[in-house]
């Protein structure tokens, strides 16, 4: 694993650096995906628009019509991304603190599939309850629960087993599948559109009120779950170990439990079912930098933030006119990832 691979000072000074160079990359990453697109802006013009507000000279003229782009179409849906991709990956973070599985991941744990199911069902049974919010409410309470079903299922006598979590986690994706399935049959043409929005994934429905919607539901989670870190830390040594290091282990998991469910379900609520941000991200990043949570949570909400933008850059830009669902990239991207993660570590058990 990267702790014995890496020793400890390289592991540290690997951890600062990435956390000193992702704001930079997630920095360029804006600047790129803002200014890509039917209408060209260039990096000098997006940031004399993003700085007009404060009353700064422009570095470089722009057109009206470019700052209207950016402002109603392009930051939006960037900040839409940045939102879902940091809340995905910190979630996969923390799952996998909690489980002490790498393979852990809200996609394919079923916790997305929950969430969408719940979402889907809010459609088309027209639950209106909570205005603006009872999408996002409906698919915080689907992952919730598919969340707590998955670990009450994968307890063993007191202890997470992993084979149990990943079968639960199979099975209730299956099952959540097969509601979508029946909600997408019972679905008039115009909420058929909004269900398969979701089953793909996308970021082509932002605007600056969803944005606001999702922000403090996904916020919350991105920004809490890091200070839990010295608990998952904790957990790495075993339950046992970790409740005679002070740490309530209960609290811990159920806290954690409810703000991965509550990112993961209002990211889907807003850009549908995105795969495998919260395992790729994390993982790679342990590879890199250690598994210390206290680098890790705040580094996998920088890279995912900057992943998922470029993955729905790629997704506007790659067949323009059309769209290519960002579902289908980041499933592309990370599906491989996932088949290196079982050959390495049946390499691991062989050993």
């Amino acid at each position: 694993m990267a702790s014995s691979a890496f020793p400890v000072s390289r592991q540290r000074s690997r951890a600062a650096l990435s956390l000193v160079l992702l704001p930079l990359l997630l920095l360029l990453t804006l600047i790129m995906a803002v200014g890509t697109g039917a209408v060209h802006i260039a990096p000098l013009q997006v940031v004399s628009i993003l700085l007009a507000p404060l009353g700064i000279a422009p570095l470089q003229g722009y057109e009206e019509q470019q700052a209207a782009v950016l402002w109603a179409i392009r930051l939006p849906r960037v900040m839409l991304g940045m939102l879902v991709g940091a809340g995905l990956a910190v979630a996969g973070a923390a799952m996998q603190g909690l489980f002490r599985n790498p393979l852990a991941d809200p996609g394919l744990l079923g916790i997305s599939s929950g969430a969408s199911l719940a979402a889907a069902m809010s459609v088309v049974l027209g639950f209106h309850a909570f205005g603006n919010y009872s999408l996002p409410v409906a698919a915080f309470t689907g992952s919730l629960l598919a969340t707590m079903l998955i670990y009450m299922l994968s307890q063993d006598r007191g202890r997470v087993n992993a084979t149990t979590m990943l079968l639960s986690g199979i099975a209730i994706n299956a099952l959540c599948g097969a509601g979508t399935g029946l909600m997408t049959f019972l679905a008039t043409d115009e909420q058929l559109r909004s269900i398969t929005f979701w089953s793909l994934g996308s970021l082509g429905g932002a605007t600056w009120p969803t944005v606001l919607s999702a922000a403090p539901l996904i916020l919350a989670g991105t920004l809490i779950l890091p200070f839990m870190a010295r608990a998952l830390n904790a957990l790495m040594l075993g339950e046992s170990g970790a409740s005679h290091l002070g740490v309530n282990v209960q609290t811990v998991k159920w806290s954690v439990v409810a703000l991965v469910a509550l990112s993961v379900g209002a990211g889907v609520a807003v850009a549908g079912t995105i795969g495998f941000v919260g395992l790729v991200v994390p993982h790679l990043l342990r590879l890199l930098t250690g598994p210390n949570h206290r680098t890790l949570l705040p580094a996998s909400a920088l890279l995912g933030a900057a992943l998922l933008v470029l993955a729905d850059l790629v997704s506007r830009t790659i067949a323009m006119p059309a769209e290519v669902p960002i579902g289908i990239i980041t499933a592309l991207l990370g599906a491989p990832f996932f088949l290196y993660l079982l050959r390495a570590g049946r390499k691991e058990v062989g050993a």
